[in-house]
């Protein structure tokens, strides 16, 4: 493995152009078309996340959240470091434990943390609030103007979540709640920071994905094993699981993810985390026997409405990192 040289093989699979640090492209000059196609493939990393609940229910081992979210970042991110070669240089080894720590090594045990001391509707909620945490720390980081439109529209994202997912017997726990916002701050924290700092000259989405996969999950790793002590028997079920949740659910989709920051206005990609919530209800319905009534018919309306909203250009001027 070497440092980068300036070519990256990871490029081609995902991206031919490769913006630099601080100056991400994808501005007002990319056509409607290819910015919908952009659009497009960056939802589906939410998208695919929200397979996370009916996977971490339905095929791993109970009482091991860490562990999951261990297996999720560490082989994915050395795989990622084997294809490309690519290491970071100069200041990108702090750039990359930073994003890596916030994006992975915080936000999925705050996320677990959530989500098992919580309601899932709950913890489900809670996250959806990131888009006007993203919304409100682009002032000061991007040097945006504060955007009332955006907030409005994340506030209505956030009640059309609840709607959907959030029960009558929901219940709060101090612990849990706090964990939910942590991750929604975390995550907004990392993602705003990814914006601003682009990524360097000649590393492709997948390079740039494999440093903070492996980041975050060598920051997990003696957490996890301080926490939840030796890992749990893995069956052929809970194994195929953990290969959804890394390979799909993490590599693939993370860079998916990374590329649309780089591309696309940052605020109409965290709101594009509402997709993540709704896609678990559905599959809820589908295969849990869950039941959607009118009210979170209504609610997946408001949170798709939020959605759409969330990628026009503000008024009067032209869409901004």
């Amino acid at each position: 493995m070497t440092a980068n040289t300036g070519t990256d093989p990871s490029v081609s699979p995902l991206d031919t152009r490769t913006p630099s640090a601080g100056s991400p492209s994808g501005g007002s000059g990319s056509s409607g078309g290819g910015t919908l196609a952009r659009t497009a493939l960056t939802a589906l990393a939410p998208m695919v996340w929200g397979t996370t609940y009916v996977v971490t229910t339905e095929l791993l081992p109970p009482g091991h959240p860490m562990f999951a979210a261990l297996l999720r970042a560490l082989p994915a991110g050395l795989i990622a470091l084997a294809l490309t070669r690519t290491l970071p240089r100069g200041s990108w080894w702090g750039k990359a434990a930073a994003l890596g720590v916030l994006n992975i090594g915080l936000f999925l045990p705050l996320l677990f943390t959530a989500a098992e001391r919580l309601p899932g509707g709950v913890a489900a909620t809670l996250g959806a609030a990131q888009p006007m945490v993203v919304a409100l720390l682009a002032v000061p980081v991007l040097r945006q103007r504060l955007s009332a439109r955006r907030l409005g529209w994340g506030l209505v994202g956030v009640l059309g979540v609840g709607l959907v997912v959030i029960g009558p017997s929901a219940a709060l726990d101090a612990v849990g709640v706090a964990a939910g916002l942590g991750g929604a701050a975390t995550m907004a924290l990392g993602v705003t920071l990814t914006k601003r700092w682009g990524r360097p000259e000649g590393v492709g989405p997948l390079a740039f994905t494999g440093w903070q996969l492996t980041a975050g999950g060598l920051f997990l790793l003696p957490a996890t094993f301080l926490f939840e002590g030796a890992p749990p028997a893995v069956d052929g079920r809970a194994a195929l699981g953990y290969l959804w949740l890394g390979l799909v659910g993490g590599l693939l989709t993370y860079a998916l993810w990374f590329q649309g920051i780089g591309r696309l206005p940052v605020t109409s990609v965290a709101v594009l985390g509402l997709l993540s919530p709704l896609v678990a209800a559905v599959l809820g319905a589908l295969l849990l026997d869950q039941t959607l009534g009118a009210v979170q018919l209504l609610g997946f309306a408001l949170a798709l409405a939020s959605i759409v909203a969330g990628q026009l250009p503000e008024r009067g001027r032209a869409a901004r990192g």
